[in-house]
């Protein structure tokens, strides 16, 4: 194992040491998928013509309204343990109001001590007996 393999398994090892000693803390999901997101949007407030469903403009829509809800000071790891991110969320950067810009998991990871969990629900492909 090399320095980097050492150094996340003490910091995960301090995360679950943290974990058992704190209060009641929850998994934020932060995985709406496709599906999911025009409801999600809504329930925040933006219509379903402020975007095309299914585009770019919609995941970057959801994306926004997850970076407000990540860089919120009561989203840290005294009420967070983990948050669950669909794929697309993994892929983006959060940009906070200080300078900080990072991809989301590495932002959630070093930046708030949260752990990431990515959400995978792709679903398998079919078998081809050729």
């Amino acid at each position: 194992p090399d320095k980097n393999d050492a150094l996340m398994k003490k910091e995960m090892e301090d995360w679950i040491r943290l974990s058992s000693r704190s209060g009641t803390r929850f998994v934020a999901a932060l995985d709406q998928s496709g599906g999911s997101t025009p409801k999600a949007l809504k329930v925040y407030g933006i219509s379903e013509n402020e975007y095309e469903r299914g585009t770019e403009s919609m995941f970057k829509l959801v994306h926004d309204m997850r970076t407000r809800v990540m860089t919120a000071p009561s989203f840290n790891q005294d009420n967070i343990m983990g948050a669950i991110l669909f794929l697309d969320t993994l892929e983006r950067d959060v940009v906070e109001n200080v300078g900080v810009q990072m991809r989301t998991a590495d932002y959630l990871w070093h930046f708030k001590h949260i752990v990431p969990f990515l959400k995978i629900d792709v679903g398998l492909d079919k078998i081809h007996n050729d």
